[in-house]
């Protein structure tokens, strides 16, 4: 009769990607020519269970560089963005409230698309985010109640000690310094 058994451990349960878009705008004091560059920074974001979903804060500053004036001057408008996600995992037999999740960005949020409407500035950021369900797992596993055979260590015999010794004494060591 075999002999089972099990071995209870953290897994990953769930597990999924999945890109988010956020529109927004900004509005600016000087009546924008042209944008120069739109930069994303202090991404900050953690998950949390809520029912059979994960609800993802996140939060980031956005600096978007334009001129103005016929191109003649520059000006950068800072703005701090939040947003609230809500993620449906796939289905799985657990419940959330026994898992522990793992949020991470896959990939940095980037400003993709910046368009100026008057005195507003229209942008759009497209971020990537992982999310792993990591709960308890059991794993019924066969085991093999033999003992394992050890390998027998042998020691070296005088006889091959006394070869080495003497190819040692007969190698000479000063054989660059003789002309």
């Amino acid at each position: 009769m075999a002999n089972y058994r099990e071995i209870i451990s953290k897994a990953v349960i769930s597990k999924g990607r999945k890109v988010f878009s956020q529109n927004d705008n900004l509005e600016v004091k000087n009546h924008p020519s042209t944008v120069l560059g739109c930069w994303v920074i202090n991404h900050q974001f953690s998950g949390v269970k809520q029912n059979n979903q994960i609800i993802i804060n996140g939060s980031y500053d956005i600096n978007i560089w334009y001129s103005y004036d016929n191109d003649t001057k520059t000006d950068v408008v800072k703005k701090s963005h939040t947003y609230v996600e809500t993620v449906k995992m796939k289905e799985i037999n657990n419940d959330y409230d026994n898992m522990s999740i793992i949020v991470r960005s896959l990939t940095d949020p980037k400003c993709v698309d910046v368009k100026i409407d008057g005195d507003i500035i229209n942008y759009q950021v497209d971020l990537e985010l992982g999310i792993e369900l990591v709960g308890d797992v059991k794993v019924k596993v066969e085991v093999d109640d033999k003992l394992d055979e050890y390998d027998l260590i042998e020691e070296e015999n005088k006889e091959t000690k006394d070869v080495l010794e003497e190819i040692d004494k007969e190698v000479n060591e000063d054989y660059l310094t003789k002309e």
